[in-house]
């Protein structure tokens, strides 16, 4: 039987990342995000928060550590795992964190600015390809030119 393990959620990190090293130097960073729910309690008027905790590995965890900070919106795309193990005091204990294959902003340019101010601002990197587009005029083209919309022939 075929199986699916695919989370996307959207929320704001609870308290600033923790990037740290395994022995073998990768790269791991934990933290939490904060997920409204989209419904809540009709008698209690109170919107319902859901925290999940998010584990990002090599250059996503460097990118989370460096980008993102307390409160600052993200978008998480990853899979659900669980842990057991047992505990000093030899009960079996369950965890479920989201390992993290993608991250990305949300919200305006304004929130998604860098964690120090001798960083740049991710909101305002924008890859080459991206860019926009040069037109140079000399270049030697094969088109031609038509006089009127009327000699079109549709």
């Amino acid at each position: 039987m075929a199986s699916f393990n695919k989370v996307i959620l959207m929320g704001n990190m609870t308290a600033d990342p923790e990037l740290r090293q395994t022995t073998s130097g990768i790269s791991v960073c934990s933290f939490s995000i904060a997920v409204n729910r989209r419904f809540s309690k009709s008698e209690q008027n109170q919107q319902s928060v859901d925290f999940i905790n998010i584990v990002a590995w090599r250059q996503q965890a460097e990118f989370v550590s460096r980008y993102f900070k307390k409160g600052n919106p993200i978008l998480v795309c990853g899979q659900l795992q669980t842990r057991t193990w047992t505990d000093n005091q030899g009960q079996k204990r369950y965890a479920t964190d989201v390992v993290c294959d993608e991250v990305s902003f949300v919200g305006p340019a304004a929130q998604g600015g860098a964690v120090e101010d001798d960083r740049p601002a991710a909101q305002g990197y924008t890859p080459a390809a991206y860019g926009a587009p040069s037109f140079n005029s000399t270049q030697n083209t094969n088109f031609e030119e038509m006089p009127t919309d009327e000699s079109l022939p549709f």
